[in-house]
Order: structure tokens, then C-alpha cells, then sequence
């Protein structure tokens, strides 16, 4: 039987551009260009490399967002994913990460599974919870967090380092994991695999195919709400130390007065 990975993926602003907040206190996503979560990238490429050891195996890349999400998910099918999810719906602006579980799961069970495999965070909201409440939400092991990871038997291992010790884990599939960013480079799609990306099926769901309601998710059914938001202020010139044989000193009380020192 064919092993049926599912990788979770986000399109999020690129973090070198001006992000800022709209309106409604939610990320303005028009104002930015986007592109495919880079830690999302390592759970593709831990993905393609299980799929490669595995004698029969499909990848399935799956997003929530609106329309230009769809760039997230070419990016995926490029490197070599098989096939890719959009779960794209007005409603679900604005919807927290507890709400963004709950789309998930429904996807998932909707596509079918065996493992999920997602980054360790997303480089927007940076929460990283959402891969332990999709494992709750589904019912099966999680097994967060992982440098290494591999599947074997039916049976998903995998190395979770600490500042002081390295865990090996493992848990039975159907199961949840996340990797970081010490899992492996992710590879750079060729010019064979973007092309191949286009023939690729993509297929589209809205809330109504995954049988939930709109009070279910977006602001309104948000469990987390951002009040208020302040732009950083801009930059300011630096002090400037001449030294004129007092420079060491100077730097020194500069330091202190920081309380970096």
C-alpha cells in the first residue's frame, strides 16, 4: 500500500519586506510579496526523502490562504511533491492558529493519510503549535520538533535535539511530525521539476467542502485577538565615538549607560 505523506505548508510575507498591519489588526498580506514559509521548505525536503526510501509512496502539499497561496504550493511541486490541497475561503480571514488546526484536520481527513509531516514553526506568526493541536484534533501521535527523521514498518523515528541532550522518538502512523531547520537543506527546484510543477493537480476546497461554518473560523471565531499594534519607529543615527585616546573609555560608559554592561 502506497504511504501517503502530507505536508502542511504557508504562504507568509517575505520577511525582507515592509510588513505591517491592516486595518483590522490582522497582517496586511496585499501591501508584501509572499513565497513559500522557508521552514515549511525543510518538511517538503523531509518529506521527498522518505518518499525516495519508501517502496511506494505520495506526496500531498496542502495550504490555507487566499489565491496567491497557490505560489507556496507550486514552489513544493516543484521540488517533487505529487500533488497539492488549496483550502482557500473569504471567510477564513483572519483566522488564529487554533482555527487554522481545525481547517487542517478537515483537510487531512478529507485527503486521507498516513503521516503528516509539517515545519517547526511558520516565519510570520512563529507560534509553532499548530503541528501538536493537528495531532489533537486528529487523534494520533505527535512527534515534534525532529533534526532526523524516518519512517520504517509503519513506524515514524526521528531525533529531537535539547540544549543539553538528544531524545530518540518514535511513534506508530498514522502520526503527526515537525522538523526544523537542522533536518537538511532543502533542495532547489530544477528547471525539469518547475515545469513538471504546471502539469501537477491542484485541487481547490472551500469551507462548505470540509463541512464547517464560518463562525467556526476567521475573526469571529478566533480564540486570540491582536487589540493593539504599534509601528516600530524608524531608526535613528547612531552615536558616533571619536577616539582620541578616550575612545575605550567612552565606549565603556556608552555600554553601561545600555545596560549592556
Amino acid at each position: 500500500m502506497s504511504l501517503r505523506i502530507v505536508v502542511t505548508v504557508k504562504y507568509v510575507p517575505d520577511a525582507t519586506g515592509d510588513r505591517h498591519f491592516a486595518d483590522d489588526l490582522t497582517v496586511d498580506r496585499d501591501d508584501v510579496d509572499g513565497l513559500l514559509s522557508e521552514l515549511d521548505e525543510y518538511a517538503v525536503e523531509q518529506a521527498l526523502q522518505i518518499a525516495e526510501e519508501a517502496d511506494d509512496a505520495e506526496i500531498t502539499v496542502l495550504t490555507v490562504g487566499p489565491e496567491d497561496a497557490k505560489d507556496a504550493l507550486r514552489k513544493a511541486l516543484s521540488m517533487g511533491a505529487d500533488k497539492a490541497i488549496h483550502v482557500e475561503d473569504d471567510d477564513l480571514h483572519g483566522t488564529d492558529a487554533i482555527g487554522t488546526s481545525l481547517v487542517l484536520a478537515k483537510a487531512v481527513e478529507k485527503a486521507g493519510y498516513d503521516l503528516v509531516i509539517s515545519g517547526m514553526a511558520s516565519t510570520d506568526g512563529v507560534m509553532g503549535v499548530v503541528p501538536a493541536l493537528l495531532a489533537e484534533r486528529l487523534g494520533v501521535p505527535q512527534v515534534t520538533l525532529l533534526s532526523e527523521v524516518s519512517v520504517e514498518d509503519g513506524v515514524v523515528k526521528g531525533r529531537r535535539d535539547g540544549d543539553a541532550a538528544s531524545e530518540q522518538l518514535e511513534a506508530s502512523l498514522p502520526a503527526v511530525v515537525s522538523v526544523t531547520d537542522q533536518s537538511g537543506e532543502a533542495r532547489y527546484p530544477s528547471f525539469k521539476g518547475i515545469m513538471a510543477a504546471k502539469k501537477k493537480p491542484v485541487t481547490s476546497w472551500d469551507l462548505s467542502d470540509l463541512d464547517l461554518d464560518a463562525d467556526e473560523v476567521g475573526l469571529e471565531g478566533a480564540y486570540t485577538v491582536v487589540e493593539s499594534a504599534t509601528e516600530r519607529p524608524a531608526r535613528t543615527a547612531g552615536t558616533i565615538v571619536k577616539d582620541e585616546g578616550e575612545g575605550g573609555k567612552q565606549l565603556a560608559e556608552f555600554l553601561a549607560g545600555q545596560k549592556f554592561i
